[in-house]
């Protein structure tokens, strides 16, 4: 018996996936753990705890990745995230 066609995904959408969980996580996890360490006083406290939750934070961004049903817009969700952490940092300097 076949499986239906609108329980399969297709490679492109898998890819982006795979891509936006990796590369696009990562980008957004780095840009909270600076934004945190910019905005806070405890500039060092955070520094010191995000070798902790960088990882956590990292792993639950790629979960979140894979969740989400298109690729294009996990993608565009993390990129206008990370942008928008990076125009904080940058500003609150």
């Amino acid at each position: 018996m076949p499986a239906k066609k609108e329980h399969l995904t297709t490679s492109g959408q898998r890819a982006l996936k795979i891509s936006a969980g990796i590369l696009g996580g990562f980008v957004l996890t780095t840009c909270l753990h600076l934004l945190l360490a910019v905005i806070t006083p405890f500039r060092e406290h955070v520094l010191l705890t995000a070798t902790f939750s960088f990882f956590l934070c990292w792993v639950a961004l790629m979960i979140l990745a894979f969740l989400a049903r298109n690729g294009w817009k996990i993608w565009g969700i993390y990129l206008v995230s990370s942008i928008v952490f990076s125009g904080i940092i940058y500003f609150a300097r």
